[in-house]
């Protein structure tokens, strides 16, 4: 089993940019492996190399619409 790194890391909501705690976990390579928001009122936003969140109260099309803004579209999965 390879080591991993786990760090306490302050991350804005993709969406409007108030500040949420996350636990993230990378692997020996640092890459991203997973992630738990720890702040009450954040939900994790999927993405596959970096950590991500919004606030619970915005809704899955707003934070999709933020991350295609910031990051481009994601290739879709066949």
């Amino acid at each position: 089993m390879s080591e991993k790194t786990t760090r306490t890391e302050m991350h804005g909501c993709i969406v409007c940019g108030k500040l949420h705690q996350l636990l993230v976990v990378y692997d020996t390579n640092g890459k991203l492996f997973d992630l738990k928001v720890m702040s009450a009122d954040g939900k994790r936003v999927v993405h596959e190399s970096r950590p991500l969140v919004a606030c619970e109260h915005h809704n899955d099309e707003q934070v999709k619409t933020a991350v295609e803004r910031v990051y481009g579209t994601e290739p879709e999965e066949e």
